[in-house]
């Protein structure tokens, strides 16, 4: 199958960044959510990230009008996915309302239509068993921002048909993406690897062996990482990091992989990261940041 027409479920972070994605690589999207606001707001967000490549010079304003004429609204399902050749979830990480979901898009989407979730730690096989098209449901979980992230995990549930995962692979690379194909086990693998960093670098703060500052610059001079652990978890967000761990305890039941207390204290103590200005650090007005005592 040509994939000519992608449709993303959800307008928030992951949903407009992926729809953004498609209609830059000459796709026609349609960004889809339940109320006119989350859609619109969306859309705003799409075409303030384009005005700003614009005004860099790193794009000319009649490509800016040609990508977005390829962009399309809608608050009804039907309409957003009835036509769709692909369909990406980027919805909340919910197993149920996913689920869901996927049993309603089963019942609208053309029969060749392939389903795929953003989800970035959830059951996809579960998802495709919501379905009466199990081999035609695949991960595509994306990274933030999506946009500009061009790492896409391919998750091959049980059962998926090989020419589905052929053509998902196919389709992320001609939005310019780098797709990877990993079976679907928790976490898959770039939040199997970074569960036990973020676990391990809290445990460390919650002992007192270091500052959050100085394992986060212990890591980017000792082992060239970019972003150090505990910055890198404010920008994930302790609750996302507390879904993602929870779902993977309880497929492995493994100590290794249980939360560690201090993001649940964090989140107790109104501490979500970098989305609401406060987590290892605060995350001043004026840009700054510094660093936040935890005890």
């Amino acid at each position: 199958m040509n994939v000519q027409k992608i449709t993303v479920l959800g307008a928030g972070t992951m949903g407009h960044g992926i729809a953004q994605a498609a209609i830059a690589a000459g796709f026609n999207a349609v960004l889809y959510d339940v109320s006119r606001e989350f859609v619109d707001k969306g859309a705003g967000r799409i075409r303030k990230s384009l005005a700003k490549r614009v005004e860099k010079g790193k794009l000319k304003d009649e490509e800016m009008k040609a990508i977005l004429s390829r962009l399309t609204t809608a608050t009804d399902l039907k309409e957003a996915a009835a036509g769709a050749d692909f369909v990406v979830e980027a919805v909340p990480e919910n197993l149920d309302l996913k689920k869901k979901i996927f049993a309603e898009l089963d019942r609208i989407c053309k029969p060749e239509a392939i389903l795929a979730t953003n989800t970035s730690v959830l059951s996809v096989t579960a998802m495709a068993g919501a379905t009466q098209r199990k081999d035609q449901v695949v991960g595509t979980h994306f990274f933030n921002p999506a946009a500009v992230m061009k790492l896409v995990e391919i998750v091959c549930p049980i059962g998926v048909s090989e020419s589905i995962v052929a053509i998902a692979l196919d389709t992320m690379k001609k939005m310019g993406k780098v797709p990877i194909r990993v079976k679907d086990t928790p976490g898959f693998i770039v939040n199997r690897l970074l569960g036990p960093l973020y676990m391990t670098a809290a445990q460390m703060v919650l002992e007192g062996t270091a500052s959050a500052e100085d394992i986060d610059t212990a890591m980017k001079l000792g082992a060239g990482h970019p972003m150090g652990p505990c910055e890198l978890a404010d920008f994930g967000g302790f609750d996302v990091i507390q879904m993602a761990q929870d779902s993977v305890f309880e497929y492995t039941h493994s100590e290794s992989d249980k939360l560690n207390i201090l993001y649940r204290k964090m989140i107790e103590a109104g501490r979500l990261g970098f989305k609401n200005g406060k987590g290892f650090y605060d995350y001043l007005p004026d840009g700054t940041k510094k660093p936040f005592k935890v005890f």
